[in-house]
């Protein structure tokens, strides 16, 4: 049988103090607001980048979790997606191009009114729950926002690496 381990008291945890684990994988809600860049290198400073969305059970989740840590609907995360390289060729930090999608209504627009680079990195989240879990939306990479990072959750191969 299965027990329930508490994870206050797991002796190994899967991620670091202030990450979330779900699904394999470690999660930071950043509370600092930074250009897309700046938000990058933080995420890389701690050893992920800026989240990549493998598709709609992530997505689901994160759109979750940033109804409960948005302060309002302006509140928005950055994600790890940009066009910066090629306008409409929207790419993965890793590289891999854009699969599955959640762009909000009318999204990607690259509005050029506020940065006439356009729009070319993007963000998430909606306060009041987005239809259909569509919450993307691009914006000027420029803009500091909130961030979400992401990395591989621990695997430890015995108890005592970890204690």
């Amino acid at each position: 049988s299965t027990t329930n381990k508490n994870l206050i008291n797991d002796p190994c945890p899967k991620c670091e103090e202030d990450w979330e684990h779900h699904r394999g994988k470690c999660y930071y809600f950043s509370t600092h607001k930074l250009t897309w860049e700046k938000s990058r290198n933080k995420c890389r400073d701690k050893g992920g980048d800026l989240v990549k969305i493998d598709g709609r059970n992530e997505q689901s989740f994160l759109e979750r979790r940033l109804r409960e840590v948005m302060i309002d609907d302006a509140d928005k995360f950055w994600i790890g997606l940009t066009d910066s390289e090629e306008e409409g060729q929207w790419l993965w930090v890793d590289g891999s191009p854009l699969d599955e999608s959640f762009w909000g209504h009318y999204q990607p627009d690259n509005w050029i009114w506020e940065d006439l680079k356009g729009e070319d990195c993007v963000r998430m989240g909606e306060k009041d729950g987005a239809p259909d879990l569509n919450c993307w939306f691009d914006k000027s990479c420029q803009v500091p926002h909130r961030s979400i990072c992401e990395k591989p959750e621990k695997n430890h191969q015995n108890v005592s690496e970890c204690v």
